[in-house]
């Protein structure tokens, strides 16, 4: 619960549940988020082992971030959370976003 309940977790997770994913492309994908959280963040997983961490070996040197095995059992919390989230939304009477992260 500490590592899903930290700010942007959730939606890191959400947003790797895609596949895999450079940390440019994270950041387009939560433009709220700043770097040096986000930084913070994708290095806190991997050391929880939640995430993977890939140099690409291209010209410049990539980096590409994907759910691990322990990772993807995650999703299936986030998705409830999601789903009470629509669900409380729609009680207050407020319209659901499109998108659950983001």
């Amino acid at each position: 619960m500490q590592l899903i309940g930290g700010l942007w977790t959730p939606n890191i997770i959400w947003h790797l549940s895609g596949g895999p994913r450079r940390f440019s492309e994270l950041r387009r994908d939560i433009p709220e988020v700043s770097a040096k959280m986000l930084t913070t963040r994708l290095r806190e997983m991997e050391q929880a082992g939640v995430i993977d961490r890939l140099v690409v070996p291209s010209s410049p040197p990539s980096v590409e971030y994907r759910l691990t095995d322990l990772g993807q059992e995650l999703m299936p919390a986030i998705k409830a959370i999601v789903s009470v989230g629509k669900r409380l939304k729609l009680r207050a009477g407020a319209v659901p976003a499109a998108a659950p992260f983001g």
